[in-house]
């Protein structure tokens, strides 16, 4: 990648004071790489800057530039640099940390132990030296916890709510990200020196409390925070040295409420899958990778009945539900060398073993393989299951399902009662007019047999609007008869909570835990719930 290693003007950062009390100022003429960080520089004249925002004030920004030319949109990483004396401090600074540092109690948490133990020695530095007029030690003690107790030269990306995911395909190439609002694009970050990507890579094993090496180059773990981290090392699997991917985990799951704020499903469409969840309709949602599917799946989740058990079963832990009788379940890895299997306990042995727990509902994360044939064979025995599939449409993903390795019957696929496909789409943001890359669930079908799929909902991407066709609906009727309704009440009872959901929106309740405890109360108190909603928002249909 040729860039044009130019001078570029920063922003202004907030002023940070030295110890002198003077104004720290960066002089544009003066800006320098520090050592440690291997990062580019370009010609901020070729570019316009589309958006810029803190990741860490005043240290680090991000500022998303797009060349005038030739378009091209490229995340910067800016950071406040080093001077060549802080360079120093902070080296010294990082030697006693690497080689005085004891290692944590038994009962301290790992990261906020180093934390502390970090702040405290760069204190006592502070404190040695005396007075240092042109060294910012806030800025110096930025440096040592992003290295020492974060992750390196990728932390600001790590910081950034709107990164999903962080990719590295070897040496001296940039990394990439996934940015929420322009899908996949490079940033200023490059590793040219091999030894340092190699390093970074065992870093990040290490935090994921795993071995990677020669003999073992590949690892597959969870990062602290939940991300999930897959990563090679050197040569010996990838041809150009060392690569790394996380799936960055958000510690606040996006809620059902979330997805109406972003058009990703609408009220009426939410009440409708509100109704399933109640009455624990197997289903599952499609999409291709990074499509959302598992953020829907959490969503539907949260609003199953608080009273049910459920068993969640997953590569990797990403669900978070609001419910108190539920069990996680994670496969654990072989041990063995080679072609051995020892201590492995896979997807298959997990989703078998969770019909002991008598579940009402098994949820497996994504189903791949053999645990799928399990995981009907569970449906067919009256429990709830929830799934998610990788298929850009009904018709692909039920050849999935009836092909190996998953050798699903034609006859089991109607157990799989609904099926919803969420896609990435582009679309112009009307209050901006720009083309923005958002989510929408364009499709839900109700399965009637392996070969009759009946559509009641699609999404028209013209008008951005959630079209239903309840009436089609078979599991509405079912609905009815076990309520002991008749259809006008179930269409009634579907408008009621439609108007819950559109009030929730309007109110920015939001957080997972609060969107939980509106859906509990309405189980418990429906009729108090909905004149309160009424009440504050006044009668609507908002389908």
């Amino acid at each position: 990648m040729n860039i044009n290693l130019g001078k570029i003007r920063l922003r202004k950062h907030k002023k940070a004071k030295t110890e002198d009390s003077e104004e720290h100022k960066i002089p544009v003429e003066k800006i320098e790489k520090a050592e440690h960080v291997t990062s580019i520089m370009i010609s901020y004249r070729d570019y316009k800057e589309l958006e810029s925002y803190p990741l860490e004030e005043p240290w680090a920004y991000a500022r998303i530039l797009q060349h005038k030319k030739t378009s091209e949109i490229i995340y910067y990483i800016d950071e406040v640099p080093l001077s060549p004396k802080e360079k120093e401090v902070y080296e010294q600074i990082m030697d006693i940390l690497y080689w005085e540092l004891e290692p944590p109690p038994s009962d301290k948490e790992i990261v906020s132990y180093f934390t502390a133990e970090a702040k405290r020695i760069v204190n006592t530095f502070q404190i040695r030296m005396g007075r240092t007029p042109g060294i910012s030690w806030s800025k110096i003690l930025y440096y040592v916890l992003r290295d020492a107790v974060g992750f390196g030269p990728i932390d600001p990306l790590m910081k950034d709510p709107f990164v999903e995911d962080i990719s590295c395909s070897g040496v001296r190439k940039p990394v990439y990200v996934w940015h929420s609002r322009y899908e996949y694009i490079p940033t200023s970050l490059i590793f040219s020196d091999e030894d340092e990507l190699d390093n970074l890579v065992i870093k990040l094993a290490h935090m994921a409390g795993k071995h990677v090496s020669v003999a073992f180059p590949v690892v597959d773990a969870i990062l602290p925070g939940g991300h999930r981290l897959a990563a090679t090392y050197r040569r010996e699997v990838s041809t150009s040295g060392s690569t790394f991917t996380i799936r960055k985990f958000r510690e606040e799951p996006l809620t059902i409420v979330d997805l109406l704020e972003f058009g990703t499903l609408s009220p009426r469409l939410a009440a409708y899958y509100w109704l399933l969840m109640e009455f624990k309709r197997p289903g599952m949602i499609m999409g291709v990778t990074g499509s959302g599917k598992t953020t829907s799946l959490n969503a539907l989740l949260t609003m199953l009945k608080p009273s049910v058990k459920v068993v969640t079963i997953e590569d990797t832990p990403e669900l978070r539900l609001p419910l108190e009788n539920w069990t996680q379940l994670v496969p654990r890895m072989s041990y063995g060398l080679g072609g051995e299997r020892i201590g492995e306990i896979t997807l298959y042995d997990l989703v078998r073993i969770s019909l002991r727990y008598r579940p009402d509902i098994i949820v497996v994360g994504e189903v791949r393989g053999e645990e799928a044939y399990v995981l009907f064979q569970a449906m067919a025995t009256g429990h709830g299951g929830m799934t998610t599939l990788h298929a850009e449409n009904i018709d692909a993903a039920i050849k999935r399902l009836t092909s190996p390795p998953m050798n699903i019957p034609k006859g089991y696929i109607p157990l799989m009662n609904f099926a919803a496909l969420i896609r990435r789409v582009e679309m112009i943001d009307k209050r901006t007019g720009k083309p923005i890359v958002t989510r929408r669930i364009t499709n839900t079908w109700e399965i009637a047999d392996a070969d009759t799929f009946v559509d009641v909902h699609k999404w028209d991407p013209k008008e951005d609007e959630h079209n239903l066709f309840l009436e089609k609906s078979g599991l509405l009727k079912l609905i009815a008869e076990l309520r002991g309704w008749d259809i006008e009440q179930i269409y009634e009872e579907l408008d009621r909570r439609a108007t819950v959901m559109e009030w929730m929106r309007l109110k920015g309740l939001r957080g997972y835990k609060e969107v939980a405890r509106i859906i509990r109360e309405y189980y418990l108190e429906p009729e108090r719930i909905y004149q309160r909603v009424v009440n504050e928002l006044g009668p609507s249909n908002p389908g």
